[in-house]
């Protein structure tokens, strides 16, 4: 869906706001030609597209300070962007903002093993940061499936988790500390090095804030030895809910793996198609990783075995090599740009009580029935966070705004099953509409007042998280 082009009153405007940033920045920092800002006008949520006025691509903290200054003295929202893979919109311009993007702020700035945290400029991708650490042995927990590209202020500002969240958290719980620019070009630190700061926890309202608050240009985090060896064992299964059976009974025994990837026929199909992984023919399938010593590693599977042969498990199938665990990883890791080659998508990010996956899974089969649209189901099953790929056709009328009601449907179940309406993408605008099922006035009237404290006058982020009319009085004033 196509957004509106700038009016002339936006445009009359530009060219002033465009020489004041090209005082602050670097020549090449600045972007206004229509052509080149194209290239923001989108996150990875492609439905909908708005040119923004123009970019700003810093290289450095007081590069951000300048600009976010001139921008807040103009009165020129700004939209924070990491590397554009925003799945609920989160990085979309409004068409009289400015994209601030970090992708250029992509150094490692310290490393330090014997308190085991490294310090990186927030624009570096979230696997180039265990890639600098790896050869010492060391590695970064949070594993997005878009890490190759992903950057790390867009893994803080959604809260970003993976596949191997189920042990190791998501990013508030890897995350140490921030430098971070507030919209009037104040730059505080937050966090830091130590295992704790004194006072509010502000790292916590930062982590997940959406770009809501401020431009994170720097973050601590925390980096963890490599486990001694790691083992997959792929499980197949004769239904979705048999398969969520088997994820409930595992972790009620207590048995906590490293990750527990859950797919479905369709993304199996699509996915052996795209990477030649191996998956077994079956209609679902589990991905279960653990780690440890041998000893560790033999005793877990085998519990682990023990429980899934009480499903009665189409194909029950463990790694014997580095090289077959690896591709393994590969089939899961590709799911989503497997998916991508063979239909359109919606990709949902609702999180569940792990108790309640039988039941989500059954009602998500019996929802697209009644829509008449297919989903394709691949998500971190082992802490509830769904993500249903709802299939439609961009080219067909109507198919859209019907994948975005069957979309909603879903998200509310997860909600009503006591679950909420993002683990890892965020709110953006994807969700914001629905921001009333799961909190109350009084609830969203506290978050507001957060975001007045950050942001008195709303220019960071705009029309993203909450409802617009819930927002109008305060971007009006």
């Amino acid at each position: 869906m196509q957004m509106p082009e700038p009016d002339s009153s936006i445009l009359a405007r530009k060219a002033a706001i465009v020489a004041r940033l090209r005082e602050v920045l670097p020549a090449d920092a600045v972007i206004d030609d229509p052509a080149e800002t194209r290239a923001y006008e989108c996150d990875a949520l492609t439905a909908y597209r708005c040119p923004p006025l123009a970019a700003v691509l810093p290289r450095t903290t007081e590069e951000v300070a300048a600009a976010l200054k001139v921008c807040h003295e103009e009165g020129v929202p700004v939209v924070p962007r990491g590397s554009g893979t925003s799945l609920a919109g989160g990085a979309l311009p409004t068409a009289d903002s400015i994209i601030l993007g970090v992708a250029r702020l992509n150094r490692v700035l310290e490393v330090d093993y014997d308190d085991r945290f490294i310090r990186v400029q927030s624009g570096r991708t979230n696997l180039s940061v265990t890639g600098a650490v790896e050869a010492d042995g060391f590695f970064y927990a949070p594993d997005p499936s878009s890490q190759l590209a992903c950057a790390i202020a867009g893994n803080i500002g959604m809260n970003s988790g993976g596949a191997h969240c189920l042990k190791y958290g998501v990013t508030t719980n890897n995350l140490l500390g921030v430098t971070m620019v507030q919209m009037d070009g104040t730059v505080v630190e937050i966090g830091g090095a130590h295992l704790d700061a004194g006072g509010l926890d502000l790292l916590g309202v930062i982590c997940g804030s959406e770009g809501q608050l401020g431009v994170v240009t720097e973050a601590t985090l925390r980096i963890l030895a490599k486990p001694e060896g790691a083992r997959p064992v792929l499980i197949g299964f004769n239904s979705n809910e048999v398969a969520g059976e088997c994820v409930a009974d595992i972790i009620k025994a207590g048995v906590l793996p490293v990750a527990i990837e859950f797919m479905d026929r369709p993304c199996i199909r699509a996915t052996e198609d795209f990477a030649h992984a191996g998956y077994p023919d079956c209609e679902a399938l589990l991905i279960i990783e653990v780690e440890g010593s041998p000893e560790e590693i033999d005793e877990q599977l085998g519990l682990i075995k023990q429980i899934a042969a009480k499903h009665d498990p189409v194909e029950l199938r463990e790694s014997q090599s580095e090289e077959e665990s690896k591709k393994i990883w590969l089939g899961r890791k590709s799911a989503f740009g497997a998916m991508g080659q063979i239909n359109d998508y919606l990709c949902l990010d609702g999180t569940i009580p792990v108790s309640s996956l039988p039941y989500v899974l059954r009602r998500i089969g019996e929802m697209s029935k009644e829509f008449g649209l297919d989903v394709a189901n691949v998500f971190h099953a082992g802490d509830g966070n769904m993500h249903p790929l709802i299939l439609f056709d961009a080219n067909k009328p109507g198919d859209l705004e019907k994948c975005e009601a069957f979309g909603a449907e879903v998200l509310k179940l997860c909600v009503e099953v006591g679950g909420c309406l993002t683990g890892e993408h965020g709110v953006g605008i994807e969700k914001r509409d629905l921001m009333t099922a799961q909190f109350s006035d009084a609830d969203m009237e506290a978050q507001l007042r957060v975001k007045d404290v950050f942001d008195p006058k709303w220019l960071l982020n705009p029309a993203k998280v909450f409802p617009l009319a819930v927002t109008a009085p305060r971007r009006a004033a």
